[in-house]
């Protein structure tokens, strides 16, 4: 509650106001007497028990007039008379009357009011403001209530003109109710204590305007705002809250008050070349048609406009002339209702109607482009007398059309929202009033602050079913119709509500889409964005010096993907996962191992298959000869076991192709390890036994004891058993597995098996290079044995070509990748094996099959130099 010393003390009936002095005559003394002439100011008045002020932009400027500094000002001239704006102004006299007949509501109280035209221009707004809070009244008479005191002002239209206004009457706790003054500014309550309005702020059309541009995806949007507070405010909390959506803002243009030429020329330029589709104009309805005029005049077309509530629904821009340009245009506006009688009220209207009222003859004048007083002035000396009899229901003006009524509705709620107040203040019981200890104010003295405080808490259901009430900001409640400008069967413009924002819902916004005509009379939602979406499979990466909306479309790296329109980054595909030729999908990498399938595995099948048979084939021969020198010489039974042996190592080949699995994978490294241990033990026995069988030759020599067919058996055993225990130990403790080689740098699986124990692992091949160690000493040691047949150099060839497969199958198996790791084992395998077989084998062969002649003991038994 704010009481100042003049409102709290005064002891008169006659509140002094801040235009009073109590210096020169004592306080009970003092009458209302205005200062300055209030004459100048033209008002529409009517006497009633509480006095409503009311301030209507009749006009759209003042006439400046020269000053001359010697003399008192010439009354202000305005100019640019506004239908619609008269039609608010009646719209309050119809709720006052309506009020004063109503005998439900303030039965014993009479509505006056004090009208005054504020000429949308601050200055001339503030005057009026001055003159509606000093009264009307010239006379004043010491002891007697001054008649006509407002204690409440309804008004200003725009925004700019209640600022002006709300700070003044602030001052004096003098409460304001403005029908369309929508600023988010006026919600601070520091600055505009006394301020009140029916008109939703602003903040909540820029939040519904954001929520229309996320909906629809529009990321690239232009804004165009007046030059005033309305615009200016609006447009910078549009910008920075869909700049909070992701959205940007293709250009932020203020037109000028002047409406230059050559600026608006370059705002449209600016529109042109910006890239946009969505321009969001921000401005009341003569800032908004300058700016579309010259949009015209340029022939900018296939722009979506979305409306501030200022113009989306004003008839001034409905009008043909903008039907190429505007059609399909979107906005919100606040809520409508059809005010039942209004219209007959508004039609009866005639200059022999009130001949006090000095707001009739200008708008019948303005309307029938005619003069009440022919050749009274130079401006009416070319218009045709008026009759008066003018028919005012068969002219087509915005006046006459309730079709619309919504800042009318703004003022009707404005009027009936003092009066449920003024009810509450006069229903109040002692006590329980909102004053201090619980008083009730006197209604025969009302105080401006006394009524500020009732409006604060008033709360009704009005005859339309719609909740009125103010919140701590004094603004009321923020609902919205979408707009939509659509052509009718008439090629007139229809204002199609397809939808709603309410902002006490969950969901704000509400929208039927299918109801909509875009620009261009498509169904298509128009796209507005800087850069194309980034489709599933790419990311976006912004370009320098660019806004964020700006972009490129970067598809993602191999082995990663996004499966969402404008990705930021890309997401790695699992490790057993790979990203598909698109990049939006995850697929399962492919597996791949050394397979019978594939044209490695089955040569290696083929070549160890061919070694295999090689080796039956040898075994067949030497069977077949099995009685012949050469055959007996170089001892059957280890021959045939060597080859045995070395057909097992073809065939242990066969277990590394394929898929690998438990069982393969113990299989092949053991089978591989045992086989070789006894193939290179036969080779080792067979390689001891020709050393001492020369050695035995000597005079009493008894070696050939220790290294006859028991003991060769029991040394080729023994060699090939540590091999097995080996083996054995391997699986028990870590046996070979399959396992999944993957890296993400490549889209296939490698199925392996994993050696278990590199260390056992490391143990078979070194035992088998052990064997083979002795084995080529041994050999070389008998290599210059005497004989035409010197099986040593042979075993050592053989030896030499083991020991070069093998190592260099060592560096060779540790750098191949995936299924070549198998296939270099498999390959050391088999030309270890053929290397084997071709020198301890191949000589015999060919001479038991082409050179029968020296198959005889004689030539096995010659001497060789």
């Amino acid at each position: 509650m704010h009481l100042t010393p003049a409102i709290k003390h005064g002891t008169s009936d006659c509140d002094p106001g801040p235009f009073t002095s109590d210096t020169e005559t004592p306080l009970h003394q003092q009458e209302c007497r205005p200062v300055g002439n209030p004459s100048e100011l033209p008002v529409l008045v009517r006497e009633g028990d509480v006095v409503l002020g009311g301030l209507f932009s009749l006009h759209n400027a003042v006439l400046e007039s020269v000053l001359s500094f010697t003399s008192l000002p010439a009354p202000a001239q305005c100019s640019g008379f506004n239908f619609r704006s008269f039609r608010w102004m009646q719209t309050m006299i119809f709720a006052i009357e309506e009020i004063n007949t109503n005998p439900n509501l303030l039965p014993n109280t009479t509505l006056g009011y004090q009208i005054y035209d504020s000429c949308s221009t601050p200055v001339h707004a503030l005057r009026t403001a001055m003159a509606v809070t000093r009264g009307q009244s010239g006379e004043g008479s010491v002891g007697t209530r001054c008649r006509g005191t407002v204690p409440v002002v309804i008004g200003d239209g725009g925004s700019t003109l209640s600022l002006v206004v709300a700070r003044f009457l602030g001052v004096f706790h003098v409460p304001q109710v403005s029908y369309f003054s929508s600023c988010a500014c006026l919600s601070n309550k520091v600055d505009f204590p006394a301020f009140l309005r029916t008109m939703p702020s602003d903040f909540f059309q820029v939040d519904a305007l954001a929520q229309l541009v996320k909906h629809f995806g529009w990321t690239w949007v232009g804004v165009v705002a007046g030059d005033d507070a309305y615009g200016r405010g609006g447009a910078q909390i549009f910008s920075d809250e869909v700049r909070k959506l992701g959205a940007c803002v293709a250009l932020h243009e203020i037109i000028p008050k002047n409406h230059a030429k050559t600026q608006m020329a370059h705002i449209v330029e600016r529109i042109r070349t910006s890239g946009t589709r969505v321009v969001l104009l921000f401005a009341v309805e003569q800032d908004a048609g300058a700016l579309l005029t010259e949009a015209l005049r340029q022939n900018l077309t296939g722009i979506q406009w979305l409306a501030s509530e200022a113009w989306i629904t004003a008839a001034v821009l409905s009008t043909p002339q903008f039907h190429s340009i505007l059609q399909g245009s979107m906005g919100f506006a606040i809520r409508r209702a059809d005010i039942p009688g209004l219209k007959s009220f508004l039609l009866r209207m005639s200059p022999s109607y009130d001949p006090q009222d000095p707001f009739i003859p200008i708008f019948w004048e303005n309307l029938f482009g005619c003069s009440l007083h022919h050749g009274d002035s130079v401006d009416t000396a070319d218009k045709p007398p008026c009759t008066g009899l003018e028919e005012l229901a068969r002219t087509e003006n915005i006046y006459a059309d309730v079709t619309q009524l919504r800042i009318s509705y703004n003022v009707y709620k404005a009027v009936y929202t003092i009066a449920h107040t003024l009810e509450t203040m006069a229903t109040c019981e002692p006590g329980k009033g909102l004053l201090h200890d619980g008083a009730c104010p006197n209604m025969s003295t009302i105080q401006p602050w006394q009524l500020l405080e009732y409006l604060k808490q008033v709360e009704f259901i009005n005859d339309f079913g719609e909740e009125m009430k103010f919140d701590e900001n004094g603004d009321p409640v923020a609902m919205y119709d979408l707009i939509n400008w659509q052509l009718n069967a008439d090629g007139e413009v229809a204002y199609v509500t397809v939808g709603k924002f309410d902002e006490t819902t969950q969901n704000k916004l509400e929208i039927d889409e299918e109801a909509i005509i875009w620009t261009g009379k498509t169904k298509e939602v128009p796209l507005s964005v800087c850069s194309e979406s980034c489709p599933p499979g790419t990311r976006k990466a912004t370009k320098p010096n660019f806004p964020v909306c700006c972009f490129d479309c970067i598809l993602c790296a191999a082995g990663e993907i996004s499966n969402q329109t404008d990705a930021i980054e890309c997401e790695h595909c699992l490790p057993e996962f790979w990203s598909n030729a698109r990049r939006d999908t995850c697929v399962p990498k492919q597996v791949e191992f050394l397979s019978y399938t594939d044209t490695m595995g089955i040569t290696l099948m083929v070549v160890a298959l061919v070694g295999f048979c090689c080796t039956l084939t040898v075994i067949l021969i030497f069977a077949c000869n099995r009685g012949t020198p050469i055959v007996k010489a170089n001892n059957s039974e280890l021959s045939f076991l060597i080859l045995a042996s070395l057909g097992l190592c073809f065939l242990c080949a066969l277990p590394f192709i394929g898929e690998p699995t438990a069982w393969t994978c113990m299989l092949r490294h053991t089978a591989f390890g045992v086989t070789f241990s006894l193939c290179i033990s036969s080779i080792l026995s067979k390689t001891v036994v020709v050393l001492m069988a020369f050695r035995a030759t000597l005079p009493g020599s008894m070696v050939m004891r220790w290294f006859g067919p028991v003991q060769q058996r029991a040394m080729i055993f023994a060699g090939a058993t540590v091999q097995v225990v080996i083996c054995g130990v391997w699986l028990a403790v870590a046996p070979p597995t399959p396992r999944t080689l993957s890296s993400r740098e490549s889209l296939r699986l490698f199925l392996l098996c994993d050696e278990g124990s590199a260390l056992a692992f490391s143990l078979v091949l070194g035992y088998i290079g052990l064997l083979a160690s002795f084995c080529l000493l041994l050999a070389f040691l008998a290599r210059k044995l005497p004989g035409t047949f010197n099986e040593g150099k042979l075993i050592t060839f053989s030896m030499v070509i083991f020991f070069a497969v093998w190592v260099a199958f060592v560096p060779a198996y540790v750098s191949s990748p995936g299924k070549y790791t198998t296939a270099t084992e498999v390959f050391a395998i088999l030309a270890s094996s053929y290397g084997l077989l071709v020198c301890l084998f191949f000589p015999k062969c060919y001479i038991i099959l082409l050179k029968p002649e020296k198959n005889t003991r004689k030539h096995m038994m010659a001497k060789t130099t």
